[in-house]
């Protein structure tokens, strides 16, 4: 035997015959109401969302599902190397397999040929420091 049942619009539990109210909005729309707490509640215009015990809040908050939907398959992603501006993809795996003892030699001859270079334009710089410059202006006057 089928008992109909009807839904509690606040608490989505089962209304069965016998129990619960039935309340008719203003706009004619029946509201099924099973209990004195859910009226209470409805009446004051609580959503139901936010209330803990209801069945939309456990569906908002994800309680209570099955374990077999409960876990999705991720696919991994994939690292791929691409090339970089100026450096082909070639280029970057040669310099991987380096040794660190050859990149670190490297990194040192190239510091060591950026001081010198520093050392001959600040040489360069005080012998012409006799010169004499025009005034400076303010960028912001108009001429």
């Amino acid at each position: 035997m089928v008992i109909a049942t009807e839904l509690c619009a606040m608490s989505e539990y089962r209304i069965y015959p016998g129990n619960g109210k039935l309340m008719i909005r203003r706009d004619g729309k029946p509201v099924f109401l099973g209990s004195s707490k859910a009226q209470s509640l409805t009446l004051q215009r609580k959503k139901p969302a936010k209330l803990v015990w209801t069945q939309a809040w456990r569906r908002l908050h994800k309680k209570g599902l099955s374990e077999a939907n409960l876990k999705k398959r991720r696919t991994r992603t994939n690292k791929v190397q691409r090339a970089v501006v100026g450096l082909s993809l070639d280029d970057i795996k040669k310099k991987a397999a380096q040794k660190p003892e050859f990149r670190s030699a490297q990194r040192g001859a190239a510091l060591k040929d950026v001081k010198d270079r520093k050392k001959t334009t600040k040489k360069s710089s005080s012998k012409s420091s006799g010169q004499t410059f025009a005034a400076k202006i303010p960028k912001n006057v108009k001429r």
